[in-house]
């Protein structure tokens, strides 16, 4: 995308905000809206109507609630992953703010909000960002992956959430809502077929069992792919590897969601039983070795389809992940107690190429790497009580407290454990792997208020106080083969890390008129302090962070204009993170976790949803934003391979032994994008019949954003974008749906990711074309 597009872009979002908010402003002195049960009586399609959302643990229109809350509705995730695309993934640029990536596949997705995420991918590593399921959080790395299906509202809650979600949320949340079961018999589907025999299906049914008694539903997801990417590697691999054509890219992903709702008649009370199991396989992200240019970030000319993998059998990752959970809700008339009770497992691995090519096709002496992390066996229990006030008085309340427990054993391989012979000087060793037990235990008790201390300015103000810990335990440590332990006798097998930390929020809100509100926040959260065991398969010693902190500001406004045509909401914030966690990667790909003195970063995020007439809707995000390390004492391994630096390292560098350091002092922080925008319309051309001929169409963009912690000149992107269309036909009452789709239509390839000492690169998908079938009753 060219530099004068990218201009054209920004300054036509910024014109468009500033027109906006003179709508807002004007809009202030205008004569009220017609009100609620006006509008209503008006049929669906002439207004937007109003948003609910969860996001401080009660229904609440989403206009009143004082934070930046981005949403995503069900349908509209599902039209972005038509394609058989990751569910997760695909949030990435769909709501202002939000940033999703991953390099270790479907399994292993990262998260940042704000510019504040993680990119460590052992499978032990924290994420600043909370993934919550039907009021469940999932801590584990391979938990936060379960795919979503069968939802109804995804909401991005950004800034620290440590009042009423604890610690690990000092970026955000993000909160999915599935559908529940009904006293009405209803269910849904959206089924398709496109390139690359990519099937999807995504359906949930349900209804009463026992009329206002006992109903269920079961939700359902199933997404294949088949082999579609070249494994060009024609020669003798030391660990049985073979090449050849439509041997790798596939992926079949099986999921099942059951639920029961009990709601006894005069009780007040409903309890929902919850249950899930996932069965996932398929090939692990593929680096292509060298695509990545020295004094370029131009990937163009490395085709997508194809890449040389001389050892790990294809990239072989599966998952099977279970789980259940108890929602019960006691209504005793002024209160309602709640109760949340969860339970997941999971188990598999993950093997993968890691240096991303055929070593004997690169210059500078033969480099072969392999790696495999298993989880043998993860799990997480946790035990949440709430009791809050009902009903919409003046002051609200509500106080509660969790519990936490997450065990996991892990195991991680490294090449010698694979080897078949040592034909190529390298003697096979079968101890060349570890094991890990992790545990985490956390428990917190919380409160918060919110009152109307003046007619239409409410003030709302919340404390947490949060106790961590986390142990890592070598059960198995690394051997050489013969079987002499070669972990550092020095280091310690056992670490131990707790912390107890405060987390509180405070906020006004200021209703200016029925459409419009102004808002401010503060906020206080923590990270709980970091283990890092997988070095343990290199020899190293673990490798430890303490807690990092971050203090947030934000301001903004929620508005409703034209007869709730026209829903324009925008925020501004700054945060301070101290000792902030980091990680980078040294000569071996060893990760390296550490503290920094701080991180900072300001911008803004804004979000527009347009209906000008009754059958066409418009909608706009957009988010820019800045951030920097602040720490001169800091420095990070760079590119470095056979003792020759990769890639052009534009920052200060010192050698300490045989490697090279960068300074980040003043860096962006990682897959912290500068800018991202979206953009939505739908037009639906009514017919005789009651149906209706449709066209949609969204796009994605992504400023300048770096993948690594030093600044360099490859290991960036710039000006990327993605496009997707659908055209078709929908029955009346929108009871069905026939539409053929395009996801990626220009074909664009993106850089979504790097293995910086190898200048391998990590791509978004291919195009995708296809047709699809909904339907609802």
């Amino acid at each position: 995308m060219s530099k004068s597009l990218v201009a054209k872009s920004a300054l036509l979002f910024g014109t468009a905000f500033s027109a906006l908010w003179a709508t807002v402003a004007s809009a202030q002195d205008a004569p009220a809206a017609a009100p609620a049960a006006a509008v209503a009586q008006r049929a669906d399609s002439d207004n937007l109507g109003d948003i609910v959302v969860t996001a401080e643990r009660r229904s609440e229109n989403l206009q009143k609630v004082p934070l930046s809350v981005g949403v995503l509705q069900g349908d509209d995730l599902r039209t972005y992953t038509t394609g058989g695309s990751d569910t997760l993934l695909e949030l990435a640029n769909r709501v202002p703010g939000l940033y999703v990536e991953s390099t270790t596949g479907r399994i292993f997705p990262r998260f940042y909000i704000r510019g504040l995420g993680n990119v460590d991918f052992y499978l032990g590593a924290s994420q600043p960002v909370s993934i919550i399921q039907d009021d469940v959080v999932l801590e584990h790395v391979v938990l936060k992956s379960n795919p979503v299906f069968d939802v109804r509202q995804i909401e991005v809650l950004r800034g620290p959430q440590g009042t009423l979600f604890g610690r690990n949320t000092t970026a955000g949340i993000i909160k999915f809502d599935t559908n529940r079961p009904t006293n009405e018999f209803e269910g849904r589907a959206t089924a398709s077929y496109g390139s690359y025999n990519t099937i999807s299906l995504d359906a949930g049914i349900g209804g009463p069992l026992v009329k206002d008694v006992l109903s269920f539903r079961v939700s359902a997801l199933y997404q294949h792919r088949d082999n579609w990417i070249d494994n060009t590697f024609n020669g003798v691999s030391d660990d049985g590897t073979v090449g050849g054509k439509n041997v790798l890219g596939r992926f079949d992903e099986k999921d099942v969601r059951i639920q029961l709702m009990l709601t006894p008649p005069g009780t007040g009370f409903t309890g929902i039983l919850s249950a899930h199991a996932r069965d996932y396989s398929g090939t692990a992200t593929l680096f292509h070795r060298g695509a990545i240019k020295l004094g370029s970030n131009d990937v163009s000319a490395e085709p997508r389809d194809s890449v040389g993998n001389d050892e790990a059998l294809n990239s072989p990752q599966a998952y099977k992940t279970y789980g259940a959970s108890f929602n019960a809700k006691n209504d005793f008339g002024g209160v309602t107690l709640t109760s949340i009770t969860a339970y997941e497992t999971t188990s598999g691995s993950s093997r993968g190429d890691t240096d991303g090519g055929v070593a004997t096709n690169f210059a500078g002496g033969r480099f072969y790497g392999q790696s495999r992390g298993r989880v043998v066996d993860l799990d997480q229990l946790s035990e949440e009580v709430r009791l809050a006030n009902n009903g919409n008085s003046r002051f609200k309340w509500q106080i509660g407290g969790i519990y936490f427990d997450s065990r996991d054993t892990t195991e991680f391989a490294q090449r010698g454990f694979f080897l078949l012979d040592n034909s190529f000087g390298t003697t096979p060793n079968p101890n060349n792997f570890v094991v890990l037990r992790n545990i985490n235990t956390s428990y917190a008790g919380f409160g918060q208020a919110s009152y109307e201390i003046l007619p239409k300015l409410t003030l709302t103000g919340g404390v947490r106080v949060t106790y961590d810990e986390r142990t890592t335990r070598l059960i198995t440590p690394p051997r050489n083969a013969a079987g002499v332990v070669t972990f550092p006798a020095t280091a310690a097998t056992y670490v131990r890390l707790a912390d107890t930390q405060p987390s509180w929020e405070g906020s006004l809100r200021y209703e200016v008129n029925p459409d419009v509100n102004v808002f401010a926040r503060v906020s206080h959260g923590f990270r709980g302090p970091t283990i890092q065991g997988r070095n343990a398969v290199f020899s190293s010693a673990f490798v430890t962070a303490t807690s990092e902190t971050i203090t947030s500001y934000e301001a903004g406004f929620k508005s409703n204009l034209f007869g709730n045509t026209l829903r324009f909401n925008a925020t501004g914030f700054y945060y301070k993170v101290k000792n902030i966690q980091l990680n980078g990667n040294d000569s071996n790909n060893n990760g390296l976790l550490f503290n920094a003195n701080q991180a900072q970063a300001w911008g803004g995020e804004a979000e527009l949803t347009w209906r000008p007439i009754r059958d066409l809707t418009l909608g706009l995000g957009g988010s820019v934003l800045h951030t920097e390390v602040n720490d001169t004492r800091v420095y990070t391994p760079v590119c470095k391979l056979n003792g020759v630096v990769t890639c052009t390292v534009l920052n200060p560098t010192i050698n300490v032994g045989t490697a090279t350091l960068a300074q980040i002092n003043g860096n962006a922080l990682p897959n912290a994008p500068k800018y991202q925008f979206d953009g939505n319309a739908r037009y639906d051309l009514p017919l005789g019949n009651g149906g209706k001929l449709f066209l949609a169409g969204d796009v994605t963009l992504q400023g300048y954003t770096s993948f690594v912690p030093y600044k360099t000149i490859e290991y960036t992107s710039d000006g990327t974008f993605e496009a997707g269309l659908k055209a078709g036909y929908s029955g009346p009452d929108n009871a069905y749906e026939l539409a053929v789709y395009v996801r990626n239509v220009t074909n664009e390839k993106n850089l979504k990711g790097v293995l910086d000492n190898y200048n391998a690169a990590v791509f978004n998908d291919p195009r995708i074309i296809g047709v699809s079938l909904s339907g609802k009753f």
